[in-house]
């Protein structure tokens, strides 16, 4: 799809009563509902702690070039939740603490760059906003383009559109479409729901059930071996 230097100002985001539900998920349980590989790539990893939930906001940008990052500064909106795919370049940053402190106070919620920051000691202290980079490098951006702003991009090996539900902790990020977010949440909570009742019984009495695993290593040919 050719969009290069285009800037799609609009575009339907999920209602923030739906994103709210899934404050308190794990993006591990998501994930596990969602088959177990849908999660962005594990180089793009967290600055600092805390996690996110919001809409996608995508902006594509050239190698090491922030040009059309600037440009959406004057779009983004609150629950907005800014991914740049930057092509996975890694020497040049796309941006840091000035820009990212700017759409924080405008009420969005992380960002996370298939490409380089820098500013990180800064960053990696900021509170209730996520940021998650592939690299650090204190080289700055060129403002030249070419890029587009909320277009369908790949950021991780993740196709996102515009809109996509973003939820995002430590262990990673997973974006849901918004015509699956009702039986993602729903699945999701029930694991959740399950896995909190397992935990409280590990920790109560020490058991841990697994009424599956004999039948797998049976299954698989295992044996046990007792050496005399």
């Amino acid at each position: 799809m050719e969009v290069l230097n285009k800037i799609n100002k609009n575009f339907k985001r999920v209602d923030n009563r739906i994103l709210e539900q899934f404050k308190g998920i794990p993006v591990a349980n998501i994930d596990d509902v969602m088959g177990r590989m849908c999660a962005i790539s594990s180089q793009i990893k967290a600055v600092n702690e805390g996690n996110m939930v919001g809409n996608a906001f995508t902006i594509r940008v050239g190698a090491g070039d922030n040009l059309f990052f600037h440009a959406a500064l004057d779009l983004v909106k609150p629950g907005d939740i800014v991914l740049i795919d930057a092509g996975g370049y890694e020497d040049r940053a796309i941006t840091g603490e000035i820009m990212i402190s700017y759409i924080k106070k405008l009420g969005a919620k992380g960002i996370v760059i298939d490409g380089a920051i820098r500013d990180v000691e800064s960053l990696s202290k900021l509170k209730n906003f996520m940021v998650y980079a592939k690299s650090q490098t204190p080289n700055g951006p060129f403002k030249n383009g070419p890029g587009y702003i909320n277009f369908p991009i790949s950021i991780g090996g993740v196709l996102v559109s515009p809109g996509d539900i973003v939820v995002g902790d430590q262990d990673g990020i997973i974006v849901i479409k918004p015509s699956e977010v009702k039986d993602v949440l729903k699945k999701a909570l029930k694991i959740k729901e399950n896995e909190d009742k397992l935990l409280k019984r590990i920790e109560k009495d020490a058991n841990y059930d697994r009424p599956w695993l004999q039948d797998k290593l049976i299954e698989i040919g295992a044996e046990y071996i007792e050496e005399k």
